[in-house]
């Protein structure tokens, strides 16, 4: 399943594919990138919040968030996710 995650993310012209965990309880305020960035999630479970909603994925579910968007994100039971960027 990791390699196929990874492959799906290069065919959408993701670079700089890295593997990242985050424990329950993990909490990133509001922030930005410099480039789009994806986060698909393989095993548990994450909250990402935008300007425009609130997204609660889980494994199989990919977020796009274009570069310059606001986001938080926050771990409840904790993750493990593809992470990407692009320009």
């Amino acid at each position: 399943m990791l390699q196929d995650a990874k492959r799906k993310l290069k065919e959408l012209g993701y670079k700089n594919i890295y593997l990242w965990e985050d424990p329950p309880g993990t909490y990133y305020g509001w922030h930005t990138h410099q480039e789009d960035e994806v986060r698909l999630v393989l095993e548990g479970s994450i909250i990402i919040g935008t300007e425009k909603g609130v997204y609660h994925l889980k494994a199989g579910d990919m977020l796009e968030v274009p570069a310059g968007t606001r986001h938080w994100a926050k771990t409840e039971e904790g993750v493990k996710y593809l992470c990407g960027s692009r320009k």
